[in-house]
């Protein structure tokens, strides 16, 4: 992958973000990192572990159940954030890729930040627990080779189809629109304020 010049500033703009807004999930906060796949969501959220210790970070890897559950993911997310938004610890069946299968269910007590990373991980459901949505983006043909790179030339055609359906669900969740951050995943520019950092009031869109 292409470093940033500054690989953590990015990932420092988001914790100042996060940090300097109330509480949405309980009390607690709620980072969503969204984007295609192969454009560095999963890098930045590590990076974010990184620098705060009391982050907690979930990969949506975990949760889709295999290459066509990106439609399904939503009642995961509900069983993950429904109960910690009331202090309450949340969880989710963590999807075995290798078995085809669920495996255990992982619980996620109540944390004060929640970092949520991964293709549909900013669901507008969810928006009004969502303290900062981040939108990571790079070329196709760079995302491509990543994700084949990363799994190998097999998933190819799953991986054609992934994208298909990646691109129909961020247009029905508008889901850039709603960012409050956009991030170049190619880290050869700094990231810029996105169309949801200027709502104001209750965070419902």
């Amino acid at each position: 992958m292409l470093e940033s010049p500054d690989p953590h500033r990015v990932a420092e703009r988001v914790l100042e973000l996060a940090r300097g807004r109330p509480a949405t999930l309980g009390r607690g906060r709620l980072v969503c990192i969204d984007g295609p796949a192969g454009s560095g969501k999963t890098t930045l959220g590590l990076r974010l572990a990184r620098l705060a210790p009391e982050a907690r970070v979930v990969h949506m890897d975990a949760l889709y159940d295999g290459w066509t559950g990106l439609g399904r993911v939503g009642d995961q997310l509900a069983t993950l954030l429904g109960p910690l938004s009331v202090g309450d610890p949340g969880h989710y069946r963590r999807y075995d890729w290798h078995a085809g299968a669920y495996a255990e269910t992982v619980t996620v007590p109540p944390t004060p930040l929640l970092v949520v990373e991964g293709v549909g991980s900013a669901l507008r459901d969810h928006a009004a627990l969502t303290t900062v949505t981040v939108w990571v983006s790079a070329p196709a043909d760079l995302r491509d080779r990543r994700g084949l790179e990363r799994d190998g030339d097999a998933v190819r055609e799953h991986w054609r189809d992934w994208t298909i359906a990646e691109a129909l669900h961020f247009a029905r969740e508008r889901t850039e629109e709603r960012a409050d951050l956009v991030v170049d995943g190619t880290g050869l520019t700094p990231p810029v304020s996105g169309p949801g950092a200027v709502a104001e009031g209750p965070r419902v869109h």
